[in-house]
């Protein structure tokens, strides 16, 4: 039987940790119970996910649907679309069955990418052998996760650029729905010789077709849609994520009104060790002035009250009650106060 193997390509940094990431794991779950339950599905769909940050890695090596088990998805540091697409064009030539004369090989893979930011490395070469080795044996949809997603890249690996407007936990349902049925499409197709590539229909409500002709927006080696800061626990020594979304805050300057750029807090959220293995440790140093974060959370791992402290060493951490608090980064002791201004603090790509 002829395979149609179906990859997820899936940006897992910082700006996806909480909600997003969790809706994409669900999401995937229910994809993956959905197709079970269909005939052609099951007799022909492989699937495989493949995650990064600053680095990539493989989480699901391409199985069959029937023994697929929903992973939990990690979360690292940066958006490498480079290293994103080499790693897939990795597993495509190490997984693609070709057609030979005792065999018929695998339909055109198909390959779901989700993403919601901009690259925060230079991604042409890898886009370059994508375009020249693997565009026309490929089909490939990318899914911009909100509207901040950078769209003059997507559109150079792919004509199908979609929006997916993630407002509430109904869309993301509509969403996987979505691909659940675009899946089940295909598989019907390759049943019936057909082409094995075919998509749902998009409602252009919860999903809609991105205008391509549109204003690229410039490159950049930041996700400035966000600030994601990266601390450590001070009890537990585990890792959390404090995200920042962009926002607008009013102010007034010698009796003027004046729109200034700050960031909200979101949350902060517990993240697992393997953020360090998928996270580019050759990256730059990327800082923000304190006076632009709006908010400040617990610790997610403790509940210390103060969850945004940073030692002299430059490493952010939580602190107690206690006189005297131990730098969970350098692992020195001191005591920590109020500043009456802004400071400098590491932020990461996003």
């Amino acid at each position: 039987m002829r395979r149609l193997p179906i990859y997820f390509l899936i940006d897992i940094s910082e700006s996806m940790v909480g909600e997003p990431i969790q809706q994409v794991e669900e999401g995937l779950a229910a994809i993956i119970k959905a197709l079970k339950t269909d005939p052609y599905a099951i007799e022909t769909v492989w699937v495989s996910i493949i995650v990064f940050a600053g680095q990539s890695k493989t989480i699901v090596p391409l199985q069959e649907i029937i023994s697929f088990y929903p992973p939990k998805f990690p979360i690292g540091s940066g958006t490498s679309l480079s290293k994103g697409l080499g790693h897939l064009m990795y597993e495509l030539r190490k997984n693609t069955v070709k057609t030979t004369l005792d065999q018929k090989g695998d339909w055109k893979p198909i390959v779901f990418l989700f993403t919601d930011g901009v690259p925060t490395d230079d991604a042409q070469a890898a886009i370059n052998e994508w375009r020249q080795n693997w565009q026309r044996s490929s089909n490939m949809i990318a899914i911009s996760f909100g509207n901040e997603a950078d769209t003059k890249v997507l559109s150079q690996l792919t004509e199908n650029v979609l929006l997916f407007k993630n407002t509430n936990a109904d869309a993301y349902k509509q969403f996987f729905k979505w691909v659940t049925d675009s899946i089940k499409t295909s598989s019907i197709s390759v049943e019936n010789n057909s082409t094995g590539f075919g998509l749902a229909e998009i409602d252009g409500d919860t999903l809609s077709k991105i205008d391509l002709s549109k204003s690229p927006q410039p490159n950049q080696f930041v996700d400035s849609n966000y600030v994601v800061l990266s601390a450590k626990c001070q009890n537990t020594k585990r890792p959390y994520l404090m995200k920042y979304r962009k926002t607008v805050r009013p102010a007034t300057v010698a009796g003027l009104g004046l729109d200034t750029l700050a960031y909200r807090l979101i949350g902060a959220y517990q993240v697992d060790n393997i953020y360090y293995e998928l996270s580019d440790s050759t990256a730059g140093t990327f800082r923000i002035n304190s006076d632009e974060l709006m908010g400040s959370p617990t610790c997610p791992c403790c509940g210390n009250q103060i969850g945004f402290a940073m030692c002299h060493c430059g490493g952010i951490h939580c602190i107690g009650d206690e006189q005297l608090n131990t730098c969970p980064w350098c692992e020195s002791q001191g005591t920590y106060g109020y500043g009456e201004s802004g400071f400098e603090v590491n932020r990461t790509q996003g």
